[in-house]
């Protein structure tokens, strides 16, 4: 490597990445045997969603740096900028979500599907996912997690912002993440969410590096081996964890094997994409773009009713993948020109 690492590509490959972590969950998601040799591989699959989180608070951190200078702090600039954030924020994701939670748990409580056990644990499962903050019940989790981080992160961004000291919390939030598992009182209250806390690190450390990557900040071209070392002990433990010990380590020590693991992942990502033909970033781009929608539909409105013919494991992937594509851009589509246009004029 001659020449310096530029942390801007996390921002202009942004829709590939999104568009490679969703096809790591679409891996990750399909069944395969433990005894397989690939079995490993595929569990790593999930770091997809730790892709998605760096990313997410990264695209945070510019939304709410641009609205910083269209908006002062002062005379009622803070309440608009937040009405704002939340506003844009929330039509992305919240309409989507609204519309499959209801075509997943409508069905789901009329057919006694076991989900929904009463009329106002369906209004709650449909409206915020709540079964999955009481008892961690995993369809679609990424989304009220989502929407939570959402919550909290322009106050977390107003304060680093006024003390940049306080990026270092993260910091406590690994922190938090070991006393969730292991200090039982603790365990007890909200052990339940571990697959919650054990991502909030890396949302917040995407939001950190946000202004790196907005100010083109770059690495020294000899940072490349320290990255390689990095990416290379993460990747291998984690690996090694799945493929040989899998179901006897709590999950949270790999998923903070998985923070060094997404950034220097993406780095040396981009790498491999600024040499890719432009066709190949096109389509990672164009799945980056209706990753949402993908992410709603793909396992219980796809891969539920094409698992049961067991046609192996890469068949399963790409006939999923076929399957899933038309249907989140038709839902993309949906929401873009019928819901989000006219709320928004």
């Amino acid at each position: 490597m001659k020449n310096p690492i530029e942390l801007s590509t996390i921002s202009r490959y942004r829709g590939e990445l999104m568009g490679a972590a969703m096809l790591f969950i679409i891996l990750f998601h399909v069944y395969l045997p433990r005894t397989d040799m690939f079995f490993g591989l595929r569990r790593m699959g999930n770091v997809g969603v730790d892709i998605f989180f760096f990313l997410s608070g990264l695209g945070l951190w510019y939304s709410w740096v641009k609205s910083e200078e269209k908006l002062p702090s002062l005379s009622g600039g803070v309440r608009r900028r937040l009405f704002s954030f939340y506003k844009r924020r929330y039509l992305r994701v919240y309409p989507a979500w609204f519309i499959m939670a209801c075509l997943f748990y409508i069905p789901d409580f009329v057919n006694h599907g076991g989900h929904s056990v009463s009329l106002i644990d369906l209004f709650g499962d449909i409206l915020i996912n709540w079964d999955f903050w009481l008892h961690d019940e995993l369809t679609f989790w990424y989304i009220p997690a989502t929407m939570m981080l959402y919550m909290v992160a322009p106050f977390y961004m107003m304060l680093i912002l006024r003390q940049p000291v306080y990026r270092w919390l993260p910091v406590a939030m690994v922190m938090w993440c070991v006393m969730v598992q292991w200090v039982l009182p603790i365990h007890q209250a909200v052990g339940h969410i571990e697959i919650f806390w054990s991502r909030v690190p890396i949302f917040f450390i995407g939001i950190n590096m946000g202004e790196a990557v907005r100010r083109k900040d770059t690495l020294p071209a000899a940072a490349f081996w320290l990255l390689l070392l990095l990416f290379l002990m993460s990747f291998g433990s984690s690996v090694y964890l799945e493929q040989i010990r899998h179901g006897r380590f709590p999950l949270f020590v790999e998923r903070m094997l998985y923070i060094p693991l997404t950034i220097t992942g993406i780095l040396l990502l981009n790498m491999l994409l600024q040499r890719l033909p432009g066709w190949v970033n096109y389509c990672l781009r164009f799945v980056g773009t209706i990753s949402l929608e993908i992410y709603l539909i793909h396992v219980h409105f796809v891969l539920h009713y094409i698992e049961p013919y067991r046609l192996g494991y890469w068949p399963t992937v790409l006939l999923c993948i076929v399957i899933t594509l038309p249907l989140a851009w038709i839902l993309h589509q949906l929401l873009e020109r019928i819901i989000i246009k006219r709320i928004c004029k």
